[in-house]
Order: structure tokens, then C-alpha cells, then sequence
């Protein structure tokens, strides 16, 4: 197989895996906490030896998470928070503490606040934020401050990972931070809004149909050097 088709070929896996990741973002604009997600494309050259050419591969293995703030939606939930800016809330599930923007919170039956898979919400320093029953109404502070009739009882954490880029996502909306995470202090949150899913509809879909294009002539590319190849044979054949 020659090098233009090895290039076509692994270009045309990248657009795949392109076209799985928007559609991805899509079926995830109503998911509170979303964050979008792109590819990053990159070349890699292998040397074939001294007097070959060398291969050229494109690859789309890396994936990268886009920042951007997504729309507040006033609730009214006592509950629900989302965060202004940076930062993270951080849960506890089995598989240990993640980070995430989804803040639909509300308490179980033994007062932790916890998502809606029933993870436990955190502190900025691991422990549980516990909602005492009956004690007033409840309030949370931009800075997290949760108190219970005019009573401190605790505090959401806020924290951001040391490298961002690093954050590896595990599901729609929450992430590993291998490379550690640290408080963030002037973190802001609201009490009573969520933040919305930061996908972009309209550019979605303007990237699905580029990409669908591009696989569509990286396509035709293929049958006509299949054609090409097969019209050699049949010629050295005579």
C-alpha cells in the first residue's frame, strides 16, 4: 500500500473518531454541567530509512475539553449551585474523588448533599458537606458557606486541577485529575442557578457537516487509487 493511502486511511480514522466526539457534544446540550469536546489533530512521521521517503500519519488520539462558561439558568432550587468562572465541585464516588460543573445537588436521607447518582458533595479539604434537617432554611454563600437558620454547618469546596489540560473526563459531566487538584479561593458559586451545557449548537453542527465532507472526500480518494491500482494489474496482466 503506498504512503498516500496509509495517510488517507489513518486521516480518515481521525475524522471518525472527530465525528463520534460532536456527536457526543449534541445528544449533550441539555446536560447540565456539560463541557464541550473537540479533537486535536497531529502528524507523525516515521522514517523509513535512509534512502526511503519517510510516512506521514495524521493521528486523533489526544482529545481536549473546551473552558468556556455555559449559560446560568435561575432554578430557585435551595440546592442547586453553579459556579461563576473557574473551578470545579468536588464528589466523592467509588472509584475516588472527582471533579465536575454539575451542581444539582440535593441532601439524602442522612443529610450529605449529593449529586443525583448519589455521590457525596465535598469540602475543599475531602469531608462530606452535611445538611442538618429541621434547622431553618438553608443558605449557601458565593464562597460556599453553607449555614442552616443563620448557622455555619459548612462549606462546598470549590477546587481546579494543577493542569488542566490533564483532566482526563469520565463521563458527561465529571473528571479525573491524575496530576492532583488545590482549593480555589476566590472561587464564586451561585445558590439557586445551574449552569447550562457550554455547547454551541450551531457550530456543532457546522462541524459535523465539515467533518462528514472531508470523510467523504478522503473517500472518494481511496476508490479512485483502488481503481488506479486494479487498472495497473489488469495492464501488467496482458
Amino acid at each position: 500500500m503506498e504512503n498516500a493511502t496509509y495517510t488517507v486511511l489513518t486521516r480518515q480514522s481521525g475524522l471518525m473518531n472527530q465525528m463520534r466526539v460532536v456527536a457526543n457534544n449534541i445528544a449533550n446540550l441539555s446536560t447540565t454541567g456539560f463541557r464541550t469536546e473537540d479533537v486535536v489533530f497531529s502528524e507523525h512521521v516515521k522514517a523509513l530509512g535512509r534512502d526511503d521517503p519517510s510516512l506521514s500519519m495524521a493521528t486523533a488520539s489526544v482529545r481536549e475539553t473546551v473552558s468556556a462558561q455555559g449559560t446560568l439558568t435561575q432554578t430557585g432550587g435551595p440546592f442547586d449551585l453553579a459556579i461563576e468562572g473557574d473551578g470545579f465541585f468536588l464528589v466523592e464516588t467509588p472509584g475516588g474523588e472527582r471533579l465536575t460543573r454539575a451542581g444539582a445537588f440535593t441532601p439524602n436521607e442522612n443529610g450529605d448533599l449529593v449529586t443525583p447518582e448519589g455521590y457525596r458533595v465535598l469540602d475543599a479539604g475531602g469531608a462530606p458537606v452535611f445538611i442538618p434537617q429541621g434547622a431553618g432554611p438553608v443558605g449557601i454563600a458565593p464562597d460556599g458557606t453553607v449555614s442552616a437558620g443563620g448557622q455555619p454547618v459548612g462549606q462546598v469546596g470549590l477546587v481546579r486541577p494543577l493542569n488542566p489540560a490533564g483532566l482526563i473526563r469520565e463521563d458527561g459531566v465529571r473528571f479525573r485529575a491524575d496530576e492532583g487538584f488545590e482549593p480555589l479561593i476566590e472561587g464564586r458559586m451561585l445558590q439557586g442557578f445551574l449552569e447550562e451545557s457550554n455547547v454551541n449548537p450551531v457550530l456543532e453542527i457546522s462541524r459535523m457537516i465539515e467533518v462528514q465532507r472531508a470523510y467523504e472526500l478522503g473517500q472518494s480518494f481511496i476508490d479512485k487509487e483502488d481503481e488506479r491500482i486494479r487498472s495497473a494489474i489488469r495492464a501488467l496482466g496482458k
